[in-house]
């Protein structure tokens, strides 16, 4: 869309589609702000719209069992032009996104561990600490399933709502003992200090993608895929090409227990994934590595037609991304053939049946 402005110069127009939670629109903002430093010529609008998440709030997620449940009306007005690229956290969107769109820019991980956020009268505890029988919200099968089995002691429940509403909830009620939230979002929305304890990955590994956000685009907006290019953060773009490849791979989603963590160090990507049953009494865990040497980086022109797991990474090594791509392939096939499918298929029919 272009626009004249007083002086009969020509200004681009972006519209930025998002969520209206208060998370959705600080994240969104954090990327318009980069822009705007990135393309000072660039007029940037934002367009917040309400999505099926956001409005069956009485149903657990991994009963509603529609992979793009916070984003399908994005991607309609993404669709439609109504906007040009939109911005999701990462963890939201699925392995395989729908026919001419991808995700043309991952920015630099957040922290992507889960917290912890105690009731004030546990103030000071951890969840070790917490007395027996104590009520734990989560509406995440992956975090439930991993905490279950750490810590026998405690009992989960489903929780919904934006970030405001599920502190609300803890605050104000009694429901609740603690709460599990990501790190990452409690960052962004200035929340650090609800953080009464961040799970490492011996408690609580993550989802893939969390942490990270994406911005989507329509595949065939060449310019806009190059604009938002320059975004990429390339070890998080590594890191998650290769949890999305694992995920996919298995066949995980929303409704059944699958996480992990991944590493980058010393050129090579570590890779550690994880399947679960509802309760977390069984489960498979590997972790694979594999190199991811970039020095080739400078004679390589990538091909923007070459999406791997919905993710088009003009200004990061095609050869690193398939190896990526790859180590994620290898690690689900290695669970898989240890028996993560009777796992997962347990898992998901317990869930239906909840």
């Amino acid at each position: 869309k272009i626009e004249k402005d007083g002086d009969g110069k020509v200004s681009r127009v972006i519209r930025i589609g998002t969520r209206k939670s208060q998370l959705a629109r600080i994240q969104t903002d954090s990327v318009a702000e980069k822009l705007k430093e990135l393309y000072p010529d660039v007029h940037l609008e934002i367009v917040a719209m309400s999505t099926t998440g956001d409005k069956i709030l009485d149903t657990a997620l991994s009963k509603i069992g529609e992979k793009s449940l916070f984003t399908k009306e994005l991607e309609n007005a993404l669709e439609r032009n109504e906007v040009d690229l939109v911005v999701h956290s990462l963890k939201d969107l699925p392995t395989v996104l729908p026919l001419g769109f991808t995700i043309g820019a991952v920015l630099k991980r957040e922290n992507p561990q889960d917290a912890v956020v105690l009731h004030p009268k546990h103030a000071g505890k951890s969840l070790d600490l917490l007395p027996n029988k104590s009520i734990i919200g989560t509406s995440s099968l992956r975090r439930a399933a991993q905490l279950k089995k750490r810590f026998p002691h405690l009992e989960f429940k489903d929780i919904r709502g934006n970030l405001n509403t599920r502190l609300k909830k803890l605050d104000e009620n009694n429901d609740f003992s603690a709460i599990i939230l990501a790190a990452a979002g409690l960052q962004r929305m200035g929340w650090e200090t609800r953080i009464s304890q961040v799970l490492g990955p011996e408690d609580c590994m993550y989802a893939v993608g969390q942490g990270a956000l994406a911005v989507e685009v329509r595949a065939r907006d060449q310019d806009i895929l190059e604009m938002v290019s320059v975004l990429h953060d390339p070890d998080t773009v590594l890191r998650c090409i290769a949890e999305r490849a694992f995920l996919r791979h298995l066949e995980g989603g929303c409704s059944v227990p699958v996480a992990v963590h991944t590493e980058v160090k010393n050129s090579q990507l570590y890779l550690t994934g994880a399947v679960y049953s509802l309760d977390g009494s069984d489960s498979l865990k590997e972790t694979m590595q594999t190199s991811i040497a970039l020095d080739s980086q400078e004679q390589e022109q990538v091909d923007e037609k070459v999406q791997r797991v919905g993710i088009t990474a003009l200004k990061v090594s095609g050869a690193a991304q398939d190896a990526a791509e790859r180590l994620g392939v290898d690690l689900a096939n290695l669970l898989l053939s240890k028996g993560a499918k009777e796992i997962l298929t347990v898992a998901r029919q317990l869930n239906d049946a909840r």
